[in-house]
């Protein structure tokens, strides 16, 4: 998995979400997480369908949020459960406290909320901040997205320095007119943060 990880919420976008999808992809973004949990299961389905074709071709990753994959291999789970989690080929976990993060047992990422305020959910929190965001990757165990009100350069910098794999972005996205322009800058802050660690660990050898 690459740096940053989209999560849809067709209310929020600014233009249909197939639409900004496909422009995300040409910004970088490889990994989507398919919320839409109110739509009927066929829905569902036939909009999964929809994403997968847009991101197959690039070798992005389809996640599903909730237990049931519709059709692929990759589901993004609640901390409320199932537990254990299927048997899938890629499982991630949102978390937000040690507890939830004690739970784990075979999941390969959790995402881990609220670390910034969020105008997706305002009054959501208290916000963990780098400090706490720190505190619950070393308690993870396994790479952490930093999750909820991540939108800039400096921000994606300041969870990468707390020791987050990458980034979970929502409403930055999903709410611009240039959703491809926006993405592009979120991946490349990732990037650009990853080379300068790994170059500063070979340094160090």
């Amino acid at each position: 998995m690459n740096g940053l990880l989209l999560l849809t919420d067709r209310r929020q976008a600014a233009r249909p979400l197939p639409e900004v999808i496909d422009a995300v992809v040409s910004g970088g973004v490889r990994q989507v997480v398919l919320r839409e949990r109110d739509l009927p299961r066929a829905e569902r389905v036939a909009l999964a369908d929809r994403l997968r074709a847009l991101l197959d071709p690039v070798g992005g990753t389809l996640i599903v949020a909730g237990p049931d994959p519709l059709g692929g291999d990759a589901v993004h789970l609640s901390a409320a459960g199932p537990y254990p989690p299927p048997p899938l080929g890629l499982v991630g976990r949102s978390c937000h406290d040690e507890a939830e993060l004690g739970r784990l047992s075979t999941e390969d990422y959790v995402t881990v909320s609220p670390v910034f305020e969020t105008p997706s959910k305002p009054g959501y929190g208290p916000a963990l901040g780098a400090a706490g965001l720190a505190r619950l990757v070393r308690a993870a165990g396994r790479p952490v997205f930093a999750l909820a009100g991540v939108s800039t350069a400096e921000q994606v910098a300041a969870c990468r320095a707390a020791g987050a794999a990458g980034v979970a972005v929502m409403g930055a996205v999903m709410r611009s007119a240039d959703p491809a322009a926006v993405a592009h800058d979120l991946v490349t802050a990732s990037s650009s943060v990853q080379v300068a660690v790994s170059s500063a660990e070979v340094a160090a050898r």
